[in-house]
């Protein structure tokens, strides 16, 4: 795992990272660039890990037939812009300039609509899991290369899916040390 990553400006693409384009997301609105980072948290099935179901549900792939919970899921249209995954693997689905439609129903600071100034990305994980030491790591190079290329998307812009929409998501969870992955992001400044 390379220890900087990069964002191409133009592509929108992160280096390192595997692209798997998701139709789920569109063009922000005019003028709008990124300034806020949602971490969120993803198991497929549910407290499960490895295999394609997440990027199955992001691409629209998703078999119904696969899994109970895959039949109440199947239809979502939903996507992060990136995954990192348990071995701190980085899957891409949506460029960064792109809005992709990850947060749903958010509202960040008395502003709503978050997808529309948001990057999203998910961690492959739960609520009461321990996250990976290789998942903290990856998550700093990723954010430390969002900074470099869109300043606005400060440490105190950085925020869980459960920030923006309490009560609704309660993801990445308690599992997810906030002072660790702080602590870890500070040091790499």
């Amino acid at each position: 795992m390379a220890s900087e990553m990069h964002i191409d400006p133009r592509s929108g693409l992160v280096s390192g990272a595997t692209y798997r384009p998701s139709p789920n997301c569109d063009d922000r609105p005019a003028g709008m660039s990124p300034e806020l980072l949602v971490i969120h948290g993803i198991s497929l099935p549910p407290g499960q890990f490895g295999g394609p179901a997440i990027s199955a549900l992001f691409c629209n792939t998703l078999d119904p037939a696969e899994h109970p919970f895959f039949a109440e899921i199947a239809d979502l249209r939903v996507s992060a812009h990136v995954l990192i995954r348990r071995d701190g693997s980085l899957i891409q689905y949506v460029p960064l300039h792109r809005r992709a439609w990850h947060a749903g129903q958010s509202s960040y600071c008395g502003r709503t609509r978050c997808n529309d100034f948001s990057i999203g990305v998910e961690l492959e994980g739960c609520d009461d899991i321990p996250y990976e030491p290789v998942q903290y790591r990856r998550l700093v190079s990723f954010v430390r290369a969002l900074q470099a290329a869109y300043p606005r998307i400060t440490r105190e812009r950085i925020v869980g899916h459960c920030h923006i929409a309490p009560g609704r998501k309660t993801d990445p969870g308690p599992a997810f040390d906030w002072q660790g992955f702080f602590s870890a992001l500070d040091a790499a400044g």
